[in-house]
């Protein structure tokens, strides 16, 4: 399962095994809603200790999901959301994928329905 289809190019494998723990999922929230941020003030924010946070910031990072650059002594993280919205327009074109066959599905029993009424409960 990749992003590679049309117009995806990412790969959405790492970034869904990422969002899969709620503690990076909230390490985004809480990214997002500060705009930037250090491992520490993260950890001051979450019931899980700074190197923990530096552990979920580590897949986040692999998965694309963030950056960080160095500050002096400290690392500063923000979120980058091409990742995100290359998975999104992914899941978006299986989802309109799988809309279409739905609808065909419906039509042929629409169809079917109208050559032999006698099918209807």
């Amino acid at each position: 399962m990749t992003g590679a289809g049309p117009g995806g190019g990412e790969d959405a494998d790492g970034v869904l095994a990422a969002l899969a723990d709620p503690t990076r999922r909230r390490l985004l929230d809480l990214l997002a809603a500060r705009g930037e941020a250090s491992a520490t003030a993260l950890a001051d924010r979450l019931p899980v200790t700074r190197q923990a946070v530096v552990k979920h910031l580590s897949v986040l990072d692999a998965a694309g999901l963030v950056t960080g650059r160095r500050v002096g002594r400290e690392v500063r993280y923000t979120v980058r959301p091409a990742a995100l919205d290359a998975t999104a327009r992914w899941m978006s074109a299986l989802a309109a994928d799988w809309d279409r066959r739905l609808a065909a599905v419906k039509r042929l029993a629409e169809e079917a329905e109208r050559q032999d009424p006698t099918t209807r409960p």
